[in-house]
């Protein structure tokens, strides 16, 4: 296997070309077979329920070279959950999870190549995507459907370290509706967020932490990650059903709980975090990226939550484990990890 001549730790989260993708398609009421495919696009019909109408969501989840050289990717069976989850939200077809698996490991291994070494700081990006190709002019759920996943080797999220940065509250923009696509992992949700987003990063924040849409009273995503806090010790995370279940908030969650930590699922005000200690956004990307303050735009106030510009001690510990388990440096207690043969 030729090792292809990359500077892993130059590498961004972007698009990068690799050997393999594999897609399969749902036509006359079942799934059709595997194939791998070199091409980099997809023919689809102008009339897609996909393109006009939203039919579609993704996943994201990562691969890792461990230093006895085994590739693991991290969580896949959640991750085919919640895909099929985000489909019958749309009423789209459920790909099942056994395909999904499949599919998984056999687009890793045939671009095994790419998955970056053990210590690179860098993974394999696995990205699966599912879209409505029915041509319709018409609101109404496809009969077909294609499933693609390709891969991509991205470098380390923390480039200059691993150091908190500021976000901001707007209560101008909301991320979803009330009782909308906010628990599904569809494309809506993020487009919603560009501007916002955008708006941020040009005022020098690197996120938004939007309001929850219906009250603006409590905290909801934060850009597009989950939000975490240390208050007096405890682990608290803002419940919700117009929040993305996020797989690496549960498996953070559960990693806090084993260190002993009282685990909170529930509604947080804004007032609340005058008394957080540590905050983090935490998703597939960056596993926790530390929170150093909170700017509150529309009444001036200001969060301080990293005092002295660090990130806090169980932050820092937490994000230190999950790594170790994604890499295979500590032991795969809860089985987690699917090892590519």
């Amino acid at each position: 296997m030729e090792t292809p001549e990359i500077d892993w730790s130059k590498l961004s989260f972007g698009y990068f070309p690799t050997d393999v993708n594999v897609r399969c398609t749902f036509k006359d009421g079942k799934w059709g077979p595997i194939e791998e495919s070199t091409s980099e696009y997809l023919n689809i019909h102008m009339a897609a329920t996909s393109l006009h109408y939203g039919q579609e969501c993704f996943e994201g989840l990562k691969a890792f070279r461990g230093k006895d050289d085994k590739i693991r990717v991290f969580r896949l069976e959640e991750n085919a959950r919640r895909i099929a989850d985000s489909a019958r939200g749309l009423l789209m077809e459920p790909v099942p999870e056994e395909l999904f698996a499949e599919m998984v490991k056999r687009v890793v291994k045939a671009n095994a190549r790419f998955v970056p070494p053990y210590g690179s700081g860098a993974s394999l990006y696995i990205r699966p995507l599912e879209i409505g190709i029915t041509p319709q002019v018409g609101v109404k759920a496809a009969t077909e459907y294609t499933f693609i996943i390709f891969v991509q080797p991205v470098g380390p999220y923390f480039k200059n370290g691993f150091k908190p940065t500021n976000i901001c509250i707007m209560r101008e923009y909301d991320r979803v509706a009330p009782k909308g696509t906010g628990r599904w992992k569809v494309g809506g949700n993020y487009a919603a967020s560009i501007a916002a987003g955008q708006r941020a990063h040009d005022m020098g924040y690197s996120a938004v932490l939007y309001l929850d849409p219906k009250e603006k009273k409590y905290l909801d995503e934060c850009g597009p990650a989950n939000f975490i806090a240390i208050k007096n010790g405890v682990y608290i995370t803002p419940a919700s059903e117009s929040i993305l279940p996020s797989i690496t908030n549960k498996s953070l969650m559960q990693i806090a709980a084993d260190m002993g930590l009282k685990v909170e699922q529930r509604h947080i005000t804004v007032d609340e975090l005058a008394e957080v200690s540590e905050a983090a956004a935490v998703g597939t990307a960056a596993v926790a990226s530390p929170i150093g303050e909170i700017d509150d735009i529309d009444t001036g106030k200001k969060y301080v939550i990293a005092r002295d510009g660090q990130p806090g001690p169980v932050t820092t510990e937490l994000y230190h484990r999950l790594q170790a388990i994604q890499n295979g440096d500590d032991p795969d207690t809860h089985g987690w990890n699917t090892l590519i043969e």
